[in-house]
């Protein structure tokens, strides 16, 4: 089983390496998977085009996002096929994000229970309890308290965090205004904000934390955190 999931998660791996390459002209150093039961997640690793490193240097990360969303937006449906033919998960949820400063990228696929893999999770980890409670603290300092929070670890190196019931009135009255995009990056500053600047995780989970992301599902009210962390720990 283990040949075989190594054998699926290196094919994914370079499938979404030559896609970035030839959408964005550059490709990343490494793609990361991590499989488990319903969940994927992709770690990309030094992913920075020479006009995006040009646009970082003066100050304009804003376009460099809105550029990228829009190129995603085209291949998150093809990335979504390739998944399917590589593991047979139908992939209905799929988020993304950018962490432009580390020249790193996540995306994570949710697929349903009757196209899951064969693949552990451990839903019982290191500061797990601990990890609950400060998320539930930071998303009711920038929005509200989640209705309910889920978290798991795919492996040493990720552990993914999902909560539903997170948009608040005004929020949910953007989106319906047609403003989803300034809302995802309204949202990315100001939740990243409070992760990256919160010196607790790495207590919690007693690892060396390297990355943090966050993303949205408007439609669905729901929202994916991913921390990668240390892989030799």
């Amino acid at each position: 089983m283990e040949t075989e999931t190594y054998k699926k998660t290196t094919e994914l791996s370079s499938y979404i390496g030559k896609i970035l390459r030839d959408n964005f002209g550059k490709g990343p150093e490494s793609v990361h998977v991590s499989l488990g039961k319903t969940f994927i997640i992709f770690y990309i690793r030094n992913f920075l085009s020479p006009t995006e490193k040009v646009l970082m240097n003066q100050n304009q990360e804003e376009s460099v996002q809105q550029t990228r969303d829009l190129v995603m937006q085209t291949l998150i449906p093809e990335i979504k096929t390739y998944i399917k033919i590589v593991t047979g998960m139908e992939i209905r949820e799929f988020y993304y994000d950018w962490g432009l400063h580390n020249k790193s990228a996540m995306f994570t696929g949710i697929c349903s229970d009757l196209t899951c893999v064969d693949a552990p999770i451990k839903e019982e980890f290191t500061g797990k309890p601990e990890l609950i409670t400060e998320i539930i603290n930071l998303s009711s300092e920038s929005e509200k308290k989640p209705e309910e929070i889920y978290a798991c670890q795919l492996n040493h190196r990720s552990v993914l965090v999902i909560r539903n019931g997170i948009l608040v009135r005004i929020e949910k009255q953007l989106i319906r205004q047609g403003m989803r995009e300034q809302l995802r990056l309204a949202k990315r500053t100001l939740e990243k904000g409070f992760l990256h600047n919160n010196n607790h995780f790495e207590a919690i989970l007693n690892t060396k934390v390297i990355d943090i992301f966050v993303d949205w599902d408007f439609d669905l009210d729901k929202s994916v955190i991913v921390f990668i962390t240390n892989p030799t720990k």
